[in-house]
């Protein structure tokens, strides 16, 4: 099967080729997106997080699973919320913490954005650009893509090439202040220490002073006072929480994750020099494996992958990595049965199935047809908006030779992907080959009404433009 490369998979790891699908969501979804966020997507990261900010949520009376937390990758040290409750990281935020504290006390202080109602503010430069299209590709874009790529289920949808520090989320000080309190109140609230928000605090301090270009956006999108510090300073020396340690299992999930992010995005020499092979804690055999796979060195990472399955044979993540491993390295039936057991241990991961089933066509056996489309299946009922497994889908329909499922699945990611040409051909091809009247054929005629809404809308923003530009011309 012809592959094509993933934009961050080229980054990371060159000399390999990508999963095929990766890079088809990212020139048609992002469009919208002229400063493009390159969202990745991890589960076990995400877990962690989700884990981490659940306490805060409640304390907001905010349903934690109404909240989506995200990854950008950015050097960067940034965080922050949309209007549609969403809660972004960048990766640089996360690989300067020093502790899982520290991240809980930004989570608490972005759920106080949350929760005090603070709508974001985009840069003029998307004026033109529809909000709320714009939160629907982050949101929806972002979970699509990303069981897309050969990361471990870290994938990108790189809509450009601008930096996501330039879509400025900006909050005033008051707002900040607002937040700072909530933040503090959840805090005490759930028996944590506010001494991480304090240092998070301090790691940024002095940025204030520096020229823009060179602040880190968190600061430039949340204003950073001498009072704000002083009020987070007050609430350590008086809150009876203030000493508390960092929960352990939280600080081990700490260290995982750092050890999982620094090697998947940075150079395998400067894995190895943070991960020496001396260092035998299982976060640090974890980078290394990652290191020595992204090398092109399967033989070393698979003996290290096995021993740390052989020591925790129910951690999904790690039976995950192991079967991504043998995927990109052409041992998709071995990958099959590593992936088959990740998503034994973790059901209700989408990202995962998808990856199995990805593993399952790569196979080319019209055994696995059946499988896939099932698990398939399961992964798009809790997210339906992956064109990934939407393409997949398709795939997996063509080689049980169901030509009518094949094109309603390449339809619905035609859809997301805004290919509304591919929609109009794939609707048509599906309705002479599915049962008139079926629930499926009703979710075509869906389809194509979403279709043509879509396409009128972009018309009738063409016409006002070139309304707009005719008058400027007439007054010049």
């Amino acid at each position: 099967m012809t592959r094509s490369k993933s934009p961050l998979y080229s980054a990371l790891r060159a000399a390999s080729t990508a999963l095929l699908g990766a890079a088809l969501v990212v020139g048609n979804c992002a469009t919208a997106l002229a400063q493009g966020m390159p969202i990745i997507r991890d589960t076990e990261i995400e877990e962690i997080l989700k884990q981490w900010a659940t306490p805060v949520l409640e304390a907001g009376n905010i349903p934690p699973q109404s909240v989506p937390i995200l990854m950008i990758n950015d050097s960067s040290i940034n965080a922050f919320v949309t209007q549609g409750q969403a809660m972004f990281f960048h990766t640089g935020l996360l690989l300067a913490s020093k502790s899982s504290n520290e991240v809980i006390g930004v989570m608490a202080h972005e759920t106080g954005h949350i929760v005090g109602g603070h709508a974001v503010t985009f840069s003029d430069k998307i004026a033109d650009a529809s909000t709320a299209a714009l939160l629907a590709t982050l949101l929806g874009v972002a979970a699509g893509v990303a069981s897309g790529n050969a990361d471990v289920g870290l994938a990108a949808v790189l809509g450009g090439q601008a930096s996501a520090q330039r879509l400025l989320f900006a909050f005033s000080r008051g707002q900040e202040s607002q937040a700072d309190q909530f933040a503090l109140r959840a805090l005490e609230q759930t028996q944590q220490s506010p001494r991480g928000l304090y240092e998070f605090f301090n790691l940024l301090s002095g940025q204030e002073l520096l020229i823009t270009d060179s602040q880190d956006p968190y600061v430039r999108t949340h204003p950073l006072t001498r009072e704000r510090m002083t009020t987070v300073e007050h609430a350590v020396q008086n809150s009876p929480f203030a000493d508390t340690p960092a929960n352990p299992a939280f600080e081990r999930q700490h260290r995982r994750l750092i050890a999982k992010l620094f090697a998947f995005l940075k150079p395998q020499m400067t894995t190895f020099q943070k991960y020496p092979e001396s260092d035998t804690s299982p976060e640090a055999r974890y980078a290394q494996s990652i290191a020595f796979y992204r090398r092109g060195q399967i033989k070393e990472a698979l003996p290290i992958i096995d021993g740390l399955i052989k020591e925790t044979p129910d951690d999904p993540y790690y039976w995950e990595l192991k079967g991504q491993m043998l995927l990109e390295n052409t041992r998709v039936e071995d990958a099959v049965v590593a992936l088959r057991e990740a998503a034994r241990l973790k059901p209700e991961a989408p990202l995962i199935r998808v990856l199995m089933a990805h593993a399952m066509i790569e196979t080319g056996n019209p055994e696995h047809a059946k499988e896939a489309q099932d698990t398939l299946a399961a992964a798009l009922r809790v997210d339906p908006e992956d064109p990934f497994a939407w393409d997949l889908t398709a795939k997996a329909h063509l080689i049980s030779g169901d030509k009518g499922m094949a094109a309603y699945a390449a339809a619905e990611r035609a859809l997301l992907t805004g290919d509304f040409g591919d929609v109009v051909r794939y609707t048509q091809e599906a309705e002479e080959n599915l049962e008139k009247g079926t629930p499926t054929w009703y979710r075509l005629q869906d389809i194509k009404l979403t279709a043509q809404n879509y396409l009128q809308e972009f018309m009738e923003k063409q016409r006002g433009r070139q309304r707009r530009q005719l008058g400027q011309n007439e007054k010049g």
